[in-house]
C-alpha cells in the first residue's frame, strides 16, 4: 500500500499537517511535492517568498509522518502534462499509489485542468481523499496568509497557524561588529534571496547553533541610530552569553514574540538603555513560556 499526499507544503503548516494525518490513515505516507514553486516558472515576478527552504520542508514533512518525500522538478515540460498523463505516469507508474490525499482546492495538469472531482473520476487503482482547508479564527489556514502575518511582524499569529514558531536559517556572517563594542555582540544571519523576513523590529525568541539553543533578542532593520546607508540586517544577541564565536556556522532563529518597532535613538546611551530592557523582557518571556 502506498498512500500519497500531494502539495507544495510550503511551511508545513497546520492545514498541511491535517492532510498528512488523513493520508496516514491509509498506509505509509509518500509525500509528492514540487520545486521550485510553480509560479517561478510562469510568473517569476509574482513568486512568493519561501516559509522554509527545501531541506527544511522535507525534514518537517518527515517529522509530521511522511515515510518518504519525492520532490519533482517543476519545469515547463512537467507543467505541460495533461491531467491524465500526471495520473498515469506519476501517481500510478512511478509511485504506485493506492490512496491519494490532497487539499480540497488541489489542481493539477496543463493549465490546472484537473481538480479533485477529476481525480475521483479518473482514479485507476487508488482511492481519493480531499481535505477541507483547516480554519483559524474564521479564515482558512494557508501559506499566503502566514506569509502576510510574518511580513507584517505578527509572528505570534503566524506561529499559531504553523503549529510552531516561525524561523529563519542561514550562516553567521561578518557584520559591522558594532555590537561587540557596545556590549551586545550579535550574530548576523545571511539569508537566501527568497526568504520570508519579518517586519523591521525587535523580537524575542531563540538562537540555535549546532546542538545549543540560547534565548535571544533579535533585531531586523537598518540600525537607524547610527549614520550611514546600509541594507536590512537580521541579527541576534544570545542573552547573557559572552565569548561566542559563531562565524560561518549555520544558525536558526526562532521568532516567538514581537517586542517593539525599530526606533532611532538620539544617543548611544538611550539605545543601550532600551537594549537592556529588550533583553530583560526576553528573559521574562522565555521563563514564562
Amino acid at each position: 500500500m502506498t498512500s500519497v499526499a500531494i502539495g507544495i507544503f510550503d511551511g508545513v503548516h497546520r492545514g498541511h499537517q491535517e492532510i498528512l494525518s488523513e493520508a496516514a490513515k491509509h498506509g505509509p505516507v509518500t509525500v509528492l511535492t514540487f520545486h521550485p514553486h510553480p509560479t517561478s516558472i510562469f510568473a517569476p515576478e509574482r513568486t512568493p517568498s519561501a516559509l522554509v527552504n527545501l531541506d527544511d520542508r522535507i525534514a518537517l514533512l518527515k517529522a509530521h509522518g511522511a515515510s518518504e518525500v519525492v520532490v519533482l522538478p517543476f519545469t515547463r515540460e512537467f507543467a505541460s502534462k495533461s491531467p491524465d498523463d500526471f495520473i498515469a505516469e506519476v501517481l500510478v507508474e512511478r509511485l504506485g499509489a493506492t490512496h491519494v490525499t490532497v487539499g480540497a482546492n488541489f489542481t493539477f495538469g496543463f493549465k490546472a485542468a484537473g481538480n479533485v472531482q477529476y481525480l475521483h473520476e479518473r482514479a485507476h487503482g487508488f482511492e481519493v481523499s480531499a481535505v477541507q482547508l483547516e480554519e483559524n479564527r474564521g479564515s482558512a489556514i494557508s501559506s499566503s496568509r502566514i506569509r502576510t502575518l510574518i511580513v507584517d511582524g505578527d509572528v505570534e499569529r503566524a506561529g499559531e497557524l504553523l503549529g510552531r514558531s516561525f524561523y529563519l536559517r542561514g550562516p553567521v556572517v561578518h557584520g559591522e561588529k558594532r555590537g561587540r563594542t557596545i556590549g551586545y555582540p550579535t550574530a548576523n544571519i545571511g539569508l537566501a534571496d527568497n526568504a520570508t523576513i519579518p517586519a523591521d523590529g525587535v523580537y524575542a525568541g531563540w538562537l540555535t547553533v549546532g546542538e545549543i539553543r540560547w534565548a535571544a533578542a533579535i533585531s531586523i532593520g537598518t540600525n537607524p541610530t547610527f549614520p550611514g546607508v546600509r541594507g536590512r540586517q537580521v541579527e541576534a544577541y544570545a542573552v547573557d552569553q559572552v565569548g561566542l564565536d559563531l562565524y560561518d556556522q549555520e544558525a536558526k532563529l526562532e521568532f516567538v514574540w514581537r517586542l517593539r518597532d525599530t526606533l532611532k535613538f538620539d544617543s548611544l546611551d538611550e539605545l543601550l538603555v532600551q537594549m537592556a530592557l529588550d533583553c530583560e523582557q526576553t528573559r521574562k518571556l522565555i521563563l514564562q513560556s
